[in-house]
């Protein structure tokens, strides 16, 4: 039964995708040829019967990594597309190359082909499966062991992330998760003796959770059949924070024009809106504790600090809750539209110069007061280790819900276990987090 289902899914989910290749083959034949007015080469519309190589390739690949086969979230999984795709891309040029055909085919059709999977094969799988998962049938049953708060966690995000396509059941179950927190050495194997023979998907969950062990490398000692894991500090190595460097300042030459006419727009309105500098400066902690001054956008009347002193006599509850969180639930100082700025996180967009002095990063931990450095406590050293930005994980993971712990715990994770794709993650997710004002405050 469980065979069957997933030779169902699996077949189901294949001929969609090639469905969906045939007709990018077929826009992008439309898009090249009214192209040809364009002092380009004249292109003829192409025959699907000799492309049908190309739609093996990229499904062959796409195969093998492995993206039929298990649950994937959806950004492990555009990832994996991504790279498929580009792969796709080589194998398929170098050989129309090797067989003399590449004058035959339009290098700017195949182009334009590729492109367009990479972006739209992620919207389409994500459309498919929540169509496919809306119906409990295909969905894997999980049987989940370990502690009440692991459990708890792991059942709330299979039902969150929908997109993986597990399901939690204590009784008829194909799959199942062992938590190991709490677990001794000697009933982690009973469990796994128990379970292996009789189910073919078992996951074990390490203890330790601030490392990512999708990105470590294993090594086998088969003389005394030990398993080592090699873990590294991320962003502490220099080919990575030259990478992270380079791309980042990229990317910040191509928004400066789009961050000049929003700067115009928002200097306007600030003036408008009440007396005083458009700026905000604060010494904020960089990297390897060098203090520098983070720009913002003033969101506060000048006598602020009178307003507060009034406010805070009248609410002490409020004195409570920035020991906890380090902000005012309500707070008097702030203006109309740096109500709205904060809200949007547009506050926080003159930091483009700071990246641009090369004192902080697009992404990564967030710039700490001077003031809180002794609360980081141990976790201050690897944090000040990296440049502070203008956004990271604890901006798309809750923001001002979360609390001072919560947020240093977070970054230590992100420096940790950095990734260009993670930073591409952020970004995108940042976008999703001032559009739909989550967390903000």
């Amino acid at each position: 039964m469980v065979f069957m289902k997933k030779t169902i899914y699996n077949t189901l989910v294949i001929l969609l995708d090639i469905l969906f290749l045939i007709c990018v083959f077929y826009i992008s034949n439309f898009l090249r040829f009214n192209l040809n007015d364009y002092n380009l080469p004249n292109f003829k519309y192409l025959q699907i019967e000799n492309f049908y190589f190309v739609f093996f390739i990229i499904v062959t690949l796409l195969y093998f990594s492995r993206i039929y086969s298990f649950s994937f979230d959806f950004w492990e999984e555009t990832k994996k597309i991504f790279v498929a795709t580009f792969f796709s891309f080589l194998i398929v040029l170098s050989i129309l190359s090797i067989t003399k055909n590449n004058f035959e085919y339009s290098r700017l059709f195949i182009t334009i082909y590729f492109i367009s999977i990479s972006l739209f094969l992620p919207v389409f799988k994500r459309t498919v499966k929540n169509i496919i998962f809306s119906c409990s049938y295909f969905k894997k049953k999980v049987f989940i062991i370990g502690n009440k708060q692991q459990k708890a966690e792991l059942i709330e995000e299979l039902k969150k992330n929908w997109y993986l396509g597990l399901e939690y059941s204590e009784d008829d179950f194909d799959t199942v998760f062992i938590a190991t927190k709490g677990l001794s050495k000697g009933r982690t194997n009973d469990y796994l003796q128990k379970y292996a023979f009789l189910h073919k998907d078992i996951f074990i969950i390490p203890y330790l959770t601030n490392i990512n062990f999708a990105n470590a490398n294993f090594v086998q000692y088969t003389n005394i059949r030990y398993s080592l894991i090699h873990i590294e500090n991320k962003l502490l190595i220099k080919s990575n924070t030259v990478i992270k460097s380079i791309s980042e300042k990229l990317l910040t030459l191509l928004i400066l024009p789009l961050f000049v006419l929003i700067h115009c727009i928002l200097v306007y309105l600030i003036k408008k809106d009440s007396k005083g500098g458009v700026f905000f400066k604060q010494e904020r902690l960089g990297q390897n504790g060098k203090i520098f001054k983070c720009y913002k956008y003033r969101t506060m009347y000048e006598n602020g600090d009178e307003i507060l002193k009034v406010y805070l006599q009248n609410n002490p509850d409020e004195v409570e809750y920035y020991g906890e969180f380090h902000k005012y639930k309500n707070d008097p100082r702030i203006t109309k539209i740096g109500n709205i700025l904060r809200k949007t996180s547009l506050d926080e967009l003159p930091q483009v110069i700071n990246v641009l002095k090369g004192e902080m990063n697009l992404v990564g931990p967030r710039p700490y007061m001077v003031t809180e450095k002794e609360k980081m406590g141990i976790n201050c050293d690897i944090i000040l280790k990296v440049k502070p930005a203008i956004t990271g994980l604890w901006q798309v993971s809750g923001r001002n819900n979360l609390t001072f712990k919560q947020r240093y715990k977070l970054e230590t994770w992100y420096i940790n276990n950095w990734t260009l794709w993670l930073d591409v993650i952020i970004l995108i997710k940042t976008i999703k987090v001032v559009l739909f004002k989550i967390g903000a405050k």
